[in-house]
C-alpha cells in the first residue's frame, strides 16, 4: 500500500513539473549574460529525437524517520532517440572528472562506443532500484535487442540528496523509473527541484536539474549541442556566474562547507562524432564545471557522459555500416558549445530552484534572484540602473 501511495504521489508530480518549464523565470530571464547561440528551448531536447521524463517525490515534513521521510527525491530520465532508443544505440563516451560517485554502464560504453538505451539520474542510494526498473520497462516496451538477447545493462547515475531527503527509506522505487522513462518526451525541460534534482544542493544554494544548448553558425556545421544537469556540487564561496563571485557576495553561510556534493552531466548533439570524438566532447563539460566556480573537490563525484544521435543504425549487428564523422579539426566550435551549454545548464539549475525545508527542518534557500541581478550590475555584467 505504501508503494502505491508512493507512485499515486509521484503521478500526481508528475502534471506539475510538466508546467514549472514554462512557468518559472531563467537564468536569461534575469539577465545573465553567457556566451553563444542558445537552440530554440534553450535545453538538451533542442537536438532532434532527445526526450526527457521526470518523476518527483515530495512527502512529509518534520523530523526524520528513515522508511517514512521526510521524502524529497526523484528520477530524471533521458532518452536519445526517444523510443528508439531501445533499438538504435547512439556512439558515446564517458569521462569522470572525479570518482567519488556512480554512473553504472559505463566500462560497457567505453569498450562498445555505444550507450543503449537511456541515461537514468536519481540518489545514491536508489541507483539500485532505478537500475531494475529501467530493465523492466526495456523488457515491457518490447523484444529482445536486434541480436535477439534480453541483455540490459542501463547508465544509472547519482547524487546525494541526504540532507533534505530520507535517503536511507528508499522511496524510490522500479516502478518510478518506468514512470520518468514513459512520461519522456521533447519539448521544455523542467528545471530546479524535480526529479532526481529534487533534493539537491549546489554551490550552497537549492539546486536540481538544469539543462542548456548552443547552435552552432552554419559555417560550422549549424550543429546543436544540448546539456543536461544534475547539479549536487560546490562551495557558496567558490560560485560564480557570468565571471562575477557572486558567493562572496551574498550574505550568509551555504549548506555544506566542502566540495563533496557531486554532479552529473548529460551532453547530446547531432553532429556526427565517433565514440573516440565523444570523450573528448566529455572532458571539456569539465571546463563548463569551472567557470561556475567548482573545483571538483575530493568528495565529489564529477562524472559526465556525451552522446551523439547521428550515424542512426550504426550498432546493427549485420553487415558493414556506413558512417560519417566531423573531422577532428573542426572540432573546436563543438567543444565551445559543450562548455558554453554547461555553465548554463548549472546557473539553470539554481535559478529554477525554490528554497525546500527538508527531513528534520532542515532548509537549503534558494539563489536570491534580485540580489543575484544587483551583484552582476555591481561587477558590469548587467547594465546598471
Amino acid at each position: 500500500m505504501r508503494i502505491e501511495r508512493a507512485a499515486l504521489a509521484a503521478v500526481c508530480l508528475l502534471a506539475s513539473t510538466l508546467a514549472i518549464a514554462a512557468d518559472k523565470p531563467r537564468a536569461r530571464d534575469l539577465g545573465v549574460p553567457f556566451d553563444g547561440t542558445p537552440g530554440p528551448l534553450n535545453a538538451i531536447t533542442d537536438v532532434a529525437g532527445v526526450a526527457v521524463g521526470q518523476v518527483t517525490l515530495i512527502q512529509g515534513e518534520g523530523k526524520l524517520v528513515v522508511g517514512k521521510g521526510p521524502v524529497r527525491t526523484g528520477v530524471t530520465a533521458i532518452l536519445p532517440r526517444g523510443r528508439g532508443s531501445l533499438d538504435d544505440p547512439v556512439f558515446a563516451g564517458a569521462f569522470a572528472l572525479n570518482g567519488a560517485g556512480e554512473m553504472t554502464g559505463t566500462t560497457w560504453v567505453e569498450e562498445s562506443g555505444f550507450l543503449e538505451g537511456p541515461v537514468m539520474i536519481t540518489n545514491t542510494h536508489s541507483v539500485g532500484a532505478v537500475h531494475e526498473g529501467t530493465i523492466a520497462w526495456r523488457v515491457a516496451q518490447a523484444g529482445p535487442d536486434p541480436t535477439g538477447y534480453w541483455w540490459s545493462n542501463p547508465v544509472v547515475a547519482e547524487t546525494w540528496d541526504g540532507e533534505l531527503n530520507d535517503i536511507n527509506g528508499f522511496h524510490v522505487r522500479p516502478a518510478h523509473a518506468g514512470q520518468a522513462l514513459s512520461s519522456a518526451k521533447p519539448g521544455p525541460v523542467a528545471e530546479g527541484s524535480v526529479g532526481g534534482g529534487t533534493g539537491m544542493v549546489c554551490f550552497g544554494f537549492k539546486g536540481g536539474i538544469g539543462t542548456a544548448s548552443r547552435v552552432l553558425p552554419a559555417k560550422a556545421g549549424g550543429y546543436t549541442v544540448g546539456a543536461l544537469v544534475q547539479c549536487n556540487c560546490g562551495r557558496k564561496a567558490d560560485l560564480r556566474i557570468a565571471g562575477a563571485p557572486v558567493g562572496r557576495e551574498i550574505a550568509g553561510s551555504g549548506t555544506r562547507d566542502e566540495d563533496s556534493g557531486s554532479i552529473i552531466i548529460v551532453v547530446a548533439t547531432d553532429a556526427p562524432l565517433l565514440p573516440h570524438q565523444l570523450k573528448r566532447v566529455a572532458r571539456r563539460v569539465s571546463m563548463g564545471l569551472a567557470r561556475d566556480g567548482s573545483i571538483s573537490g575530493n568528495g565529489s563525484g564529477d562524472i559526465f557522459i556525451a552522446f551523439s544521435t547521428a550515424n542512426p543504425g550504426a550498432a546493427k549487428p549485420t553487415g558493414v555500416a556506413a558512417l560519417s564523422d566531423l573531422p577532428n579539426d573542426r572540432m573546436d566550435p563543438l567543444f565551445a558549445a559543450t562548455v558554453q551549454a554547461v555553465e548554463e545548464a548549472i546557473v539553470n539549475a539554481m535559478v529554477g530552484a525554490e528554497t525546500m525545508k527538508g527531513a528534520n527542518d532542515v532548509v537549503v534557500r534558494a539563489l536570491p534572484h534580485d540580489e543575484l541581478q544587483r551583484i552582476l550590475k555591481r561587477y558590469g555584467r548587467l547594465p546598471a540602473p
